[in-house]
């Protein structure tokens, strides 16, 4: 009997923590199942945007900055990003884009690194 129960017991501890563990993947990170490497290349439209702060910022770059910056800390990750940097991005360029595609609801005076989002 006192088998049994010890048995049981290590069984539930067993599902809880599996149970905690899957919980505590999902959404884990900024970009929740995805990482901002991952998310970055989504960002590939916009790469001559983040390089040149004279550069026309296309329609198809604009719709993935509104999407991805609904997530204000998943945007300054992808930004971040070891993708976004070997990309030659420079982030003081980078983070006008929002304000260059006119998004009304951008996230203003969100920090990102050294740097804030205008």
């Amino acid at each position: 009997m006192e088998a049994q129960m010890k048995y049981t017991c290590i069984l539930v501890f067993v599902v809880i923590l599996g149970v905690v563990g899957f919980n505590g993947v999902d959404g884990a990170g900024e970009c929740g199942k995805s990482s901002p490497d991952t998310e970055a290349f989504k960002l590939a439209p916009c790469a001559m945007a983040a390089q040149d702060a004279n550069a026309k910022v296309s329609s198809q770059c604009c719709q993935q900055v509104k999407k991805l910056g609904q997530n204000p800390s998943c945007l300054c990750a992808i930004m971040l990003s070891n993708t976004a940097k070997s990309s030659g991005i420079k982030l003081e360029i980078a983070i006008t884009i929002p304000k260059r595609c006119n998004i009304a609801d951008r996230p203003v005076g969100y920090k990102c690194g050294a740097y804030t989002l205008p």
